[in-house]
């Protein structure tokens, strides 16, 4: 096992030459450094069936040839932390939502290997949707399920496979049927649909049954490689802490309790999907060119020259909601795709759209950006008063910081950065529409930034607007930023 096992190694003694025939897989880290610095023990509790799969997916990734083209997707849970143990590519997914993102690099890396590594509560609860839509597609990926019968993470909570009877956290007398409903089976619901080559369910109760598991995860990793399509491997597995027991009882429980709930075995086995490659490569893929015809949108409209950055934006807009804050983001993202530039963009919102606090974070940068979140940034748009006293303290210093001075009743207190207060409000109001309030402000930006050119915006906000007739107001919000920083520079 991965937690605090180390393999052991066998030499064939011939004379000065030692042969290891048995060594921890490379595809694992040498140190775990989730637990502590140079530690070579996972975080995983003892007796937990995490380390035993990790060490069968890392020899089935090193057999295979392919740790340089693993992407790993881990989502909320137990295994989040995998990106700590697995050397290979890893992206760390939303609850429930791994097959989706891995769906999504699937469809644009031909040659990667993409695992979903999913628990109960996340793939059979907050994800269902996620695993039977991408199974029902047949996307050509391998999902190992986790099945354990309880929310291991989160303090033993009831999940989705927890069996009939059993006690939980939030079934202290046990699931029963009438209130609980009955534990699902994920390997039959996904063997009901027609795309899945392969589907088999495996157990950690012996030694002989983890051998089938290292099988199935083979098989369903080749599967893969040789472009069959989707493949689940479920994996029974103890969770000695939440169940309350030790980990030899676990596993004698996992047998006696969850097998008869769950029955091990094959269910699918195909020899090949149901989908042609060729067909299906035509029709998932969609170049550039037919996206903007597809939008009406035409290719020269949209590019204009580039523009060299004098340093990365990391940009954070903030205000209430109707303030336009978030389309003040796609609008400004939008013409940083235009001048050739990488660019993220996040919305974060509260409850209620409007009235309700809200901002957005756009990454601007000649490089391919790793987050779209923005904590520290080093530029701030602020459209009221709580919006600066909640971000102008994260603010890098030597940044900027640009406020909408007619919602905010005070000056920036910070010393060590630029502050431009623009009555961005009153202006808007004097033009014709309190709504083009966040284009004065991103005029400003534009012109003390020199991230986009105006000429940009202007070519920009005719294509994000929806109805045509208000073009002209936002042109003149344009030229009213223009004359205030004109007035106001020094």
């Amino acid at each position: 096992m991965l937690a605090g096992v180390k393999p052991s190694c066998f030499f064939m003694e011939n004379k000065e030459m030692h042969t290891i025939k048995h060594q921890k897989a490379r595809s694992l880290y040498p140190t775990f450094e989730r637990k502590a610095p140079g530690a070579e023990v996972s975080h995983y509790c003892p007796g937990c069936g995490h380390g035993t799969v990790h060490n069968l997916i890392a020899e089935a990734i090193d057999d295979l040839g392919i740790q340089d083209r693993v992407v790993f997707c881990s989502p909320v849970g137990c295994s989040v932390f995998a990106y700590y143990y697995f050397d290979v590519g890893n992206i760390q997914c939303a609850h429930g939502r791994a097959p989706a993102v891995a769906s999504a690099i699937r469809r644009t890396h031909d040659d990667a290997i993409v695992i979903s590594y999913q628990g109960d509560g996340d793939l059979a609860g907050i994800g269902m949707s996620q695993i039977v839509h991408a199974a029902n597609r047949g996307e050509n990926i391998t999902v190992f399920f986790i099945n354990n019968a309880i929310y291991g993470m989160t303090g033993g909570q009831m999940a989705p496979t927890t069996i009939l009877n059993q006690k939980t956290v939030t079934t202290p007398s046990g699931r029963h049927a009438a209130n609980e409903g009955f534990p699902i089976g994920i390997s039959e619901i996904i063997n009901s649909l027609h795309a899945p080559v392969f589907v088999e369910r495996v157990s950690l109760a012996t030694a002989p049954k983890v051998m089938k598991a290292r099988m199935a995860i083979r098989k369903a990793l080749r599967n893969q490689v040789d472009k069959k399509g989707f493949s689940l491997v479920e994996i029974l597995s103890p969770c000695p802490v939440n169940w309350k027991m030790t980990a030899v009882e676990s596993r004698r429980w996992l047998e006696e309790n969850l097998e008869p709930v769950f029955p091990v075995g094959n269910l699918r086995d195909l020899a090949k999907g149901p989908f042609d490659r060729v067909d299906r490569k035509k029709a998932g893929r969609v170049s550039d060119r037919k996206i903007l015809e597809i939008l009406g949108v035409d290719e020269k409209e949209v590019h204009t020259s580039s523009i060299h950055l004098k340093e990365e934006q990391n940009v954070k807009i903030a205000g209430f909601g109707g303030q336009g804050v978030l389309s003040t983001g796609i609008l400004l993202a939008n013409c940083a795709i235009a001048e050739g530039l990488q660019t993220t963009w996040l919305p974060s919102y509260g409850a209620e759209m409007r009235g309700g606090t809200a901002n957005a974070s756009v990454n601007i940068s000649h490089e391919a950006i790793g987050s779209p979140i923005v904590s520290f940034p080093n530029v701030l748009m602020a459209m009221n008063l709580p919006s600066l006293d909640a971000f102008e303290d994260t603010v890098r210093p030597g940044g900027c910081i640009l406020v909408n001075s007619s919602m905010v009743p005070r000056q920036v207190r910070r010393t060590d950065v630029a502050a431009y207060h623009i009555p961005a409000t009153d202006m808007a109001n004097n033009i014709g529409s309190p709504q083009i309030a966040n284009v004065i402000l991103l005029t400003v930006y534009a012109l003390v930034s020199g991230a986009i050119t105006l000429e940009t915006l202007q070519k920009v906000i005719p294509l994000s607007i929806k109805r045509k007739n208000l073009v002209n107001i936002n042109m003149k919000a344009i030229e009213a930023g223009i004359a205030w920083l004109e007035e106001n520079r020094k």
